[in-house]
């Protein structure tokens, strides 16, 4: 099973997710990091990604690849993460037959309404324990 982490600017909210996903699942899953930015990737790949690639290109041709994607809810709006998400890559990931799990932070002036605001790491846990684990133990 392939999944793919996408993320930009520094990297911090993908590499939160890949270093707890490589915890719960070590390598019974191939994790790719997926970077806007060359910096972000980096710091993905720190995490113990199996590998990783920056850029738009990169994105669009890889989430076609991907079973499932995990990343900030603005990898699907044009011109977010100041600008890094160009429309190209939101239309890729949206339109990406890979199943979605989209962490509700965002700098942009969006807000999911219904959405209780909450940190960062029980998100994570929401997004392994109710979600990923049984996903993963089905296709291994």
């Amino acid at each position: 099973m392939r999944i793919c982490v996408i993320d930009g600017q520094g990297g911090g909210i993908g590499s939160a997710v890949i270093k707890k996903l490589k915890e719960v699942f070590a390598e019974s899953v191939e994790i790719i990091a997926l970077g806007t930015n060359a910096i972000a990737t980096a710091q993905m790949l720190k995490a113990r990604a199996n590998r990783g690639a920056s850029g738009e290109n990169a994105i669009v041709h890889m989430v076609s690849q991907s079973d499932i994607i995990v990343a900030p809810v603005g990898i699907v709006m044009a011109h977010a993460m100041m600008g890094e998400v160009t429309p190209r890559i939101a239309e890729a990931v949206a339109s990406c037959p890979a199943k979605k799990f989209l962490i509700p932070l965002t700098q942009e002036r969006v807000e999911i309404v219904g959405m209780p605001s909450a940190p960062l790491p029980p998100l994570i846990e929401t997004l392994i324990e109710k979600h990923l684990k049984e996903l993963v133990s089905k296709n291994v």
